[in-house]
């Protein structure tokens, strides 16, 4: 399984991925789940993927190929803006499904994906867009400033309750890597080591980045502080006045 997650902040995108892919409890490998598509000055893109391993990389593979075609073949390198760049994930995800589909229900396996898309051409503003199986897509806004994918259950409700499109790309972070926390402590298919990026509105290329592994020291530093908070929190909370 996978978790990952994605901010549309007002003043630039966070991502984040984990890393760990399990073919069941002894099968489990190390694999980047966070892409980067750029070229500086110019552009940032970063797609992040959840669903069948060899289903993603495949698709990660297709644009990559697509960008070293020729002028004229429409690929995230030539894209006009972001709205053009996702509809070429999405037909990545479609070309996949055509070539592998039939292939996977003959065995009983599902075409199962999840991408996470987001960045900003040059000219254009910064946008953030959740991608689904057949290819289609939503886009994120003010309202909704933030997209999931895979094991989100146990991520959400802090994001919930602290982000917004106004929060800095700090806070998110924060958030970010407590929302990992959590989910990591519910569900052990998600796991170490974490893919952070963050993009910061109109600079066109990578900012801060970060593998973050159970070395890091500010990692461990929010998992300590956080459990501490909710017990004492939790201590704190007066009980209810019921005879039990």
């Amino acid at each position: 399984m996978t978790y990952a997650v994605a901010f549309y902040l007002e003043s630039g995108l966070v991502f984040a991925a984990d890393s760990r892919t399990n073919a069941g409890v002894d099968d489990v490998s190390t694999y980047r789940k966070l892409t980067v598509f750029e070229k500086p000055g110019e552009r940032l893109m970063t797609l992040l993927a959840s669903g069948n391993l060899a289903v993603t990389q495949a698709i990660v593979e297709r644009l990559r190929q697509g960008n070293l075609k020729k002028k004229g073949v429409a690929n995230l390198m030539n894209a006009q803006d972001m709205f053009a760049a996702a509809q070429v994930v999405g037909q990545a995800v479609r070309d996949v499904h055509h070539h592998d589909g039939a292939a996977l229900k003959a065995h009983n396996e599902e075409f199962r994906v999840g991408l996470i898309f987001g960045g900003q051409i040059k000219g254009g503003p910064m946008r953030l867009f959740l991608i689904y199986s057949a290819g289609n897509f939503i886009e994120a806004s003010p309202d909704c400033p933030y997209f999931q994918i895979g094991e989100n259950k146990y991520g959400k409700p802090i994001i919930d309750r602290t982000i917004s499109h106004r929060s800095t790309m700090k806070e998110a972070a924060k958030c970010c890597l407590l929302s990992f926390d959590s989910t990591m402590r519910s569900n052990i298919s998600v796991g170490l080591p974490i893919d952070l990026l963050c993009y910061r509105k109109d600079s066109y290329k990578r900012g801060f980045t970060a593998r973050i592994n159970e070395k890091d020291d500010y990692f461990q530093s929010v998992r300590t502080y956080w459990s501490n908070a909710l017990h004492v929190a939790f201590q704190e909370m007066p009980d209810p006045d019921w005879k039990i």
